[in-house]
């Protein structure tokens, strides 16, 4: 069985306060062992209270992964936009690093004009630059997560994320199996996926989102909904984790129903035999 690591995106509802640190204790009472920090709105925690985070996460038993702000396109046709989304992945590994994360998870670009393949070869030249300066600044353990994305004006298909992968030193992918499926017409091959990952990438470890998407006039759009839509089925995704030893993975939940649907996910992997330590 692979071992698996499950919590929420964020705070959970039944956090006693709305703060990260009374998130990770809430992750905790609810059996769970992961959760992501959200600096989706911005990185606003201080660096003590990072450290203080990850101090309480490793106590506690919780692995904790890090997203960066939404706003951040590594292919911007302006220069100062560009710098800027690269400061913000930098000031998100930091705290990362200093929470003692795995990983970060990155919205990279959106294409705008430019073609697919050069938006690539941008995203691929600034990520470089942002990694080498986190290197400088001794952020070392921290990797760098290039999220799978569901629309198809962002950098994020599975290939372009596994190339950058192999191209970029600290680079991952960060699956978000949802936004696969959708950028896949509906259809997603989840051994098929862990397989490319563990012999292209050599992958032992997996970061990844899970919730489902909105059916829109026969298309999968990029607005989460609770995982009964079965858009992916994560039964599928349990069962194929439990028959395979070679990896273990973190499962972010990103439904709107946080942790009623984490809970539901560890319900569905119980089921196959697969209880969470």
């Amino acid at each position: 069985m692979a071992k698996i690591f499950l919590g929420t995106a964020g705070v959970p509802f039944s956090a006693k306060k709305g703060t990260t640190i009374d998130g990770v204790k809430a992750i905790r009472d609810l059996s769970l062992n992961a959760m992501e920090v959200e600096f989706v709105q911005g990185v606003r925690m201080k660096r003590e209270t990072a450290e203080e985070t990850g101090r309480i996460a490793k106590e506690l038993g919780v692995r904790l992964s890090v997203h960066a702000p939404y706003f951040i396109n590594l292919c911007s046709s302006e220069k100062e936009k560009v710098e800027a989304s690269k400061q913000r992945i930098l000031d998100t590994a930091d705290r990362a690093e200093a929470m003692r994360a795995d990983a970060i998870a990155i919205h990279a670009a959106f294409y705008g004009k430019l073609k697919p393949e050069e938006c690539y070869k941008m995203v691929k030249a600034e990520i470089g630059e942002v990694i080498d300066k986190a290197r400088e600044n001794g952020i070392h353990d921290v990797k760098f997560g290039i999220e799978t994305m569901a629309k198809e004006t962002a950098l994020g298909t599975l290939d372009e994320v596994i190339g950058l992968s192999k191209e970029v030193k600290g680079v991952i992918p960060y699956i978000d199996w949802a936004h696969t499926f959708a950028r896949q017409g509906g259809k997603i091959d989840y051994k098929q996926i862990i397989d490319t990952l563990v012999k292209e990438l050599g992958l032992v470890h997996i970061n990844s989102h899970f919730e489902s998407l909105k059916l829109n006039k026969g298309k999968y759009v990029d607005v989460h909904v609770p995982i009964e839509a079965n858009a992916p089925p994560f039964d599928q995704l349990a069962e194929t984790l439990v028959k395979d030893d070679r990896i273990s993975i973190t499962l972010i939940c990103e439904s709107p129903e946080l942790e009623r649907d984490a809970l539901k996910m560890k319900a569905v992997l119980e089921k196959y035999g697969y209880n969470l330590r």
